[in-house]
């Protein structure tokens, strides 16, 4: 601070043309301008400035010094001034990282209104299921659907979810209704397959969660595909309410267990700081917040968390 202080000091003196006139311009006695342009002097080893009681005048040094910090200085006030811009208006590039399935159905389709709002800001989403390195992949913002209440990530909770079980008309007609978990034991239940990160269906029970270990005669690693199966009437799927709200309320799925439901696994914006985030990210994680905020986005007001 003390150096860039003796080098601004030297331009105002050459600007004002004496260190009377730059003392007066900053409001501090003129024998602490000497002192700085002393200083600076010292540190160099060269004299910039030849001083007597009626002028000023540059030495070689000082003209070609002066040139080099006119452009430095100007430089910095163009860079504080393009941040900010930045701070009042969104810019750069933005990379989002999103689970697959999560992110087709309720990042990708919004984005596009998200850059017509923001036409400064490129985006570019990365749709995959596992736990990506925000720092070290370059990550702005990550999307995830999990409990971080005890986590040591800086997150933003974007919306409530949780899980459900469900099943087509026709296989509840066929199979019968589960009245209590432990019924799900004599039900064909879709399931994720050990590659996976499903290890059981869990409920809440007696004010505890309990994990009750199902099968059926099919599984998949793609939760996606559970849910196609579910539809078709194959058997039990338990799902997040993001990817079953809609044919809850078209009755294509029936939840059943529900007074069973657990504490749900929410969605939320994770980044890898708080402080001095760049608008690009509070833009975007506002402009979700407010989409899922929607009445109706989740289905009707009976089928979301």
């Amino acid at each position: 601070m003390g150096q860039f202080r003796q080098i601004s000091t030297f331009v105002e003196v050459v600007a004002h043309g004496s260190l009377s006139a730059a003392a007066r311009a900053e409001g501090i006695a003129p024998a602490m301008i000497g002192r700085r342009l002393d200083a600076l002097e010292q540190r160099l080893g060269v004299k910039l400035l030849q001083r007597t009681t009626r002028k000023l005048a540059l030495t070689n040094e000082g003209v070609a010094f002066l040139e080099d910090c006119q452009r430095i200085l100007g430089e910095l006030e163009e860079a504080e001034a393009a941040v900010a811009e930045r701070s009042v208006k969104a810019t750069g590039h933005l990379l989002i990282s999103a689970p697959a399935g999560f992110g087709r159905q309720h990042v990708a389709p919004l984005i596009p209104s998200f850059a017509a709002e923001h036409r400064d800001v490129s985006v570019s989403l990365h749709l995959n299921d596992r736990l990506v390195d925000l720092i070290g992949e370059g990550v702005d913002v990550a999307i995830r659907i999990a409990s971080l209440s005890d986590s040591t990530l800086v997150s933003t909770k974007l919306a409530d979810n949780h899980r459900v079980v469900v099943a087509s008309p026709a296989y509840l007609k066929r199979a019968g209704t589960p009245r209590l978990p432990g019924d799900l034991a004599r039900h064909n239940c879709l399931v994720i397959s050990s590659e996976g990160s499903q290890r059981g269906w869990t409920f809440s029970e007696n004010g505890k969660n309990v994990t009750y270990k199902v099968s059926g005669n099919m599984d998949c690693n793609d939760g996606e595909v559970l849910h196609d199966w579910a539809l078709a009437g194959k058997g039990l799927a338990w799902r997040s309410m993001w990817e079953v709200g809609a044919e809850i309320e078209s009755g294509k799925l029936v939840t059943v267990l529900d007074q069973f439901a657990a504490p749900g696994n929410d969605i939320y914006a994770v980044f890898a700081q708080r402080r001095h985030l760049p608008l690009r990210i509070r833009a975007f994680v506002d402009f979700l917040r407010q989409c899922y905020a929607q009445e109706g986005y989740w289905g009707s007001s009976e089928t979301r968390a």
